[in-house]
């Protein structure tokens, strides 16, 4: 079955990074198009970057361009966000997702990232 597990988050100081991962198994990585998206309490998900199935082209909310870079890794099903200069409006559950159908999509658990002094 389709898993996807995120990990890297945690509680930094503004101006810092984080790098979080996702590895994703029971599916075929690299045909599909990965996201990143991410959600504080009582707002709805938001998606933060996209990369393409062979990592070409990649895309983000205006929010975070310039301060986040997610890339993949297609020879061991992962794909990561690497988050500097982080800000206090960062701080939110991250989620790794795949769209394997215009009706399915997955999701992982996610992993909370606390941007704070």
């Amino acid at each position: 079955q389709v898993q996807l597990v995120e990990s890297g988050g945690g509680l930094v100081q503004p101006g810092g990074s984080l790098r979080l991962s996702c590895a994703a198994s029971g599916f075929a990585f690299s045909v599909y198009t990965m996201y990143w998206y991410r959600q504080t309490p009582g707002k709805e998900r938001e998606l933060v970057a996209s990369i393409s199935r062979l990592g070409g082209t990649t895309n983000y909310a205006d929010s975070v361009k310039g301060r986040f870079t997610i890339s993949r890794d297609n020879t061991k099903n992962m794909v990561n966000l690497q988050m500097n200069s982080l800000k206090p409006e960062d701080t939110a559950v991250y989620y790794c997702n795949v769209q394997t159908s215009v009706y399915r999509g997955y999701w992982g658990q996610g992993t909370q990232v606390t941007v704070s002094s």
